[in-house]
């Protein structure tokens, strides 16, 4: 089962304790999925649709305890294939199906059906229906890429009223989504591993927030061992290299005038570079004596550094 899945099963199992929450998830659930059929009689019929089985069943269950409905709904499958199936709970009892649509605030007392608003600000006034709608949303359109392999959260609305609401009501938890345009669709976005725990958190998705903490934690843990390496790399080719230049810039000065010709400092520097090739700076000043600290070795193999270069442009004066 791929992450999104988990995330979905896990969310699938949470019953929001109060009933307002309950509604506010419905209300989620409808706004992303649901349709109002009017049926010959002229009366309403409800039908909520997925793709995923499990969420199926969430919404037969979540209706049924809010609403108790006991009759006439159902859960059909229709599609050829495992992939290819879609589920639809359906709601044919009159009375039942007015309840709810008024309960989510979609049906006015004069039967009237509301715009394309999102959700009616009423039914997520307290924080806790914003998480119940929140989850509502996922569940209904929404997915998570696999941790492991990089981090992305998305909703996926048809409207962009709708898109903007929702990403409203997400940055009131001080998650920075944003909306981009997909097809004729708009997607609103969490892109960010730590912002995407704290949705974990707010939908209450305890076990995938843990499970993607543990893989942020590797991941963190192995690119800082990686970068301390590649540091410690790239310190080691600076010092083989630096090492590389000061003994052949000694061997230019000995083969040219002789090391005899430096002051003694510089020779006894130059003498023990020649006979310690991989020794740090720090090592060759704990050699001489008195010992030297790593700034004076550096300055004195500068130094002959200059004394090299200077017999060089000589040369090619000449």
């Amino acid at each position: 089962m791929s992450f999104s899945g988990e995330v979905k099963e896990e969310l699938s199992r949470h019953m929001p304790a109060a009933r307002h929450c309950q509604i506010a998830e419905i209300a989620a659930v409808f706004h992303m999925c649901g349709k109002i059929h009017r049926r010959s009689d002229g009366a309403f019929l409800l039908k909520l649709q997925t793709d995923n089985l499990t969420v199926a069943r969430k919404y037969f269950m979540l209706i049924r305890k809010t609403f108790h409905v006991r009759e006439e709904v159902c859960v059909r499958a229709s599609g050829e294939g495992f992939r290819n199936r879609v589920y639809s709970v359906v709601i044919m009892d009159k009375e039942k199906v007015v309840e709810i649509l008024q309960a989510v605030k979609i049906l006015g007392t004069d039967y009237h059906v509301d715009g394309v608003s999102l959700v009616n600000r009423l039914v997520v006034q307290n924080v806790c229906c914003k998480r119940a709608f929140i989850r509502g949303a996922f569940l209904s359109a929404g997915s998570v890429s696999n941790p492991e392999k990089s981090y992305h959260f998305e909703i996926v609305l048809p409207d962009r009223v709708q898109a903007e609401q929702l990403q409203e009501m997400i940055c009131s938890f001080q998650i920075d989504a944003k909306i981009v345009m997909r097809k004729k669709n708009y997607v609103v976005y969490v892109k960010e591993g730590s912002q995407i725990v704290d949705l974990l958190n707010i939908m209450e998705a305890h076990v995938a927030l843990m499970n993607l903490e543990n893989v942020r934690i590797e991941k963190e843990i192995r690119n800082s061992v990686n970068r301390q390496v590649n540091c410690e790399a790239a310190n080691i080719h600076k010092t083989v290299q630096a090492a590389a230049r000061q003994l052949e810039d000694i061997k230019y000065i000995r083969d040219t005038v002789g090391l005899s010709e430096l002051s003694q400092g510089l020779e006894d520097i130059a003498r023990l570079r020649l006979e310690q090739p991989d020794a740090s700076l720090k090592e060759l000043g704990a050699l001489l004596c008195p010992p030297l600290g790593r700034s004076g070795v550096n300055h004195r193999l500068r130094k002959l550094g200059e004394i090299a270069e200077r017999l060089r442009e000589q040369k090619e004066d000449s």
